[in-house]
């Protein structure tokens, strides 16, 4: 804008009668976006030598912004050609739209590079045009490195600077440079800016300071509605779903804004996550009459939501439906299977696809680690490499769970050492691979090596290391985890970590202690952990301990047949044989009868 402004103060300047009118038209050609016509009267001048050396800057700067808005790369690439020759890149406003071209049009970054290397004047336009630049083709770290680049010459900063920069803090999760900036921020005078504030907003959710987040918020004066998106989103981003909807309610009922698309796409994720089916209906009805049917990103989000609400025929209806497809949408769809347990339709399906990206390849990976199909798992595997896929974090980390899911231990951990960048998942993934595959000591020293490079664990990851211990029979080192997950990490426990320590503990004889365990934790009423418990005290000569326990069974799961046999069992070992008897006579009264034995297959 500040550009265009610049240009209108000099044309005014020289559109005197001493001015070329030839060159006026075709400054006027170029502000009506008339391009043909602009070169075909510049070659008429060109002949004419009309073009004065004090109006050839403005003239040039205009043509190559009109090549830059028509999409026409080959007439700027020929003006580019005229400006090297007249040397005319010594100009700024020139410089600086020729930095656009490359930047908008190029194919080649490597090309605008050279340009704004060759640049002999640089102003704030054209750092922050590469800055923005490095954001565009994913290299933040190196457009932050050409920010600091940019002070040292001298240059402040402008409000886009600054927005790039926050951007950049946004994908590197690098919070505390990005509460640097936005100090730098304030200092320079740009906190009112909409723009800057929703990036802060959205910096401070995918950094997961939710806190600082809705404090940004709290103290814009009126926020627009890409404000209250970028709080609703924050919201979601941190799990707080109950929180985003509640602010999507109140940005309509009390400020009066309408949402947009990416408020939608949103807002839906949270009512899928939450799986509450008639919001997310209420949601799919606003979306038909606000006319957003045709928007992708809310036709994609709407897929997912009937997905996780376990609507997968509707899921299929909203992507026939669906007048625009892309790889977001597709791979939204190969989730909803994946996430429904159909993995054998999710493979079919990729095949079927004509276009799959990165995240395709990320979900067709699960969908053939749940059915433990490692050649299917390969092959997808080389196709990701033939598509020149490389080093990306989600499918890595699918790879690592496909192959320790498979067996094929070493080549996951091959894949897992290699990785530059490694999140919470994949290490997950790599630890429950090593417990899953006996290997419990390499486990637990991937989980401490985990923690010494400041990766937080979740639950999932006091899962694999408590599991981890159940595999090597490393007793105090279970406790010791739990202990650590509860009092240290403030995790609370839920019944996979309590059966993990039932069977740890079971195994290791000490029924009494799984008991006391599991009657005083919030699960003390889920029967599949006192199962784990009973199926223990076969080995056990401890009979009041386990005559107690599948008391508790038959109290709390009455159908099951387990129960009856063990305790029957149980008191015929002991020479108590009426009491056996009156267990069996108990379970013919109650009908209760043997299951079907279990069944497993594998696919060759």
């Amino acid at each position: 804008m500040k550009l265009c402004c610049c240009f209108k103060r000099q044309y005014t300047s020289l559109s005197s009668p001493s001015s070329s009118s030839g060159a006026s038209r075709i400054i006027d050609l170029c502000g009506e976006g008339d391009l043909f016509s602009a070169f075909k009267t510049l070659n008429s001048l060109r002949n004419q030598t009309l073009i004065t050396p004090k109006i050839q800057p403005i003239l040039f700067a205009s043509l190559l912004q009109t090549s830059t808005k028509s999409l026409s790369f080959t007439h700027g690439l020929q003006i580019h050609s005229h400006v090297f020759k007249s040397g005319l890149v010594t100009d700024r406003f020139v410089g600086n739209s020729l930095l656009a071209l490359y930047f908008k049009l190029g194919t080649d970054f490597k090309d605008t590079i050279k340009v704004f290397d060759g640049l002999i004047y640089r102003d704030v336009i054209s750092w922050t045009s590469m800055i923005s630049g490095y954001l565009r083709i994913g290299r933040p770290e190196s457009s932050i490195d050409l920010f600091f680049k940019m002070l040292s010459f001298g240059e402040q900063p402008n409000a886009f600077t600054l927005s790039s920069m926050i951007k950049a803090c946004s994908e590197i999760g690098v919070l505390g440079l990005g509460r640097c900036f936005h100090g730098v921020v304030i200092a320079s005078g740009f906190g009112s800016n909409r723009v800057i504030s929703s990036g802060l907003i959205d910096m401070y959710g995918r950094n997961y300071a939710i806190n600082d987040a809705r404090q940004m918020f709290d103290e814009l004066p009126e926020p627009d509605p890409i404000c209250w998106t970028s709080v609703i989103s924050a919201y979601t981003r941190n799990d707080f779903y109950k929180q985003a909807l509640a602010f999507f309610y109140l940005m309509q009922r009390s400020c009066g804004l309408m949402p947009d698309g990416f408020t939608f796409g949103t807002v839906l994720t949270a009512c899928g996550n939450l799986g509450r089916l008639k919001q997310g209906r209420e949601m799919h009805s606003k979306v038909i009459t606000l006319g957003l049917c045709g928007n992708v990103v809310v036709e994609s989000s709407l897929l997912d939501m009937y997905g996780k609400c376990g609507l997968v025929a509707e899921s299929q209806r909203v992507f026939n439906r669906m007048s625009v497809k892309n790889s977001v949408s597709r791979s939204a769809l190969l989730g909803v299977y994946c996430q429904a347990g159909n993995f054998e339709y999710v493979i079919e399906l990729f095949k079927d696809l004509r276009e799959n990206d990165v995240n395709c390849f990320g979900t067709v990976l699960r969908a053939c680690a749940g059915l433990a199909a490692v050649r299917q798992g390969k092959e997808v595997h080389c196709q990701y490499v033939r598509r020149g896929g490389w080093r990306d974090i989600i499918v890595e980390s699918a790879l690592v769970d496909l192959y320790s899911k498979c067996g094929c231990i070493n080549f996951a951990y091959r894949i897992f050492i290699q990785m530059p960048v490694r999140n919470l998942i994949t290490w997950n993934s790599m630890i429950s691979g090593f417990a899953q595959n006996g290997r419990g000591q390499e486990a637990l020293r991937l989980f401490d090596k985990m923690i010494k490079e400041g990766i937080k664990p979740d639950y999932i990851s006091f899962i694999a290391v408590i599991s981890a211990c159940n595999h090597t029979g490393l007793v105090d080192e279970g406790r010791k985890y739990f202990s650590l997950m509860i009092n240290e990490y403030k995790i609370k426990a839920v019944v996979e970590h309590y059966n993990c320590m039932a069977v740890l503990l079971g195994r290791a004889g000490l029924l009494e202690e799984a008991e006391s365990l599991i009657a005083n934790s919030d699960c003390r009423k889920n029967s599949s952990l006192w199962a784990v418990i009973l199926g223990a005290c076969t080995n056990s000569t401890n009979s009041a301990t386990a005559e107690r326990i599948a008391k508790k069974m038959m109290e709390l799961e009455p159908d099951n047949h387990l129960s009856y046999i063990l305790l029957a069992n149980l008191y015929k070992g002991m020479g108590r044989w009426n009491d056996a008897e009156e267990i069996s006579s108990l379970m013919t009264d109650r009908r209760v009868k043997k299951t079907s034995p279990g069944k497993s297959w594998i696919k060759t």
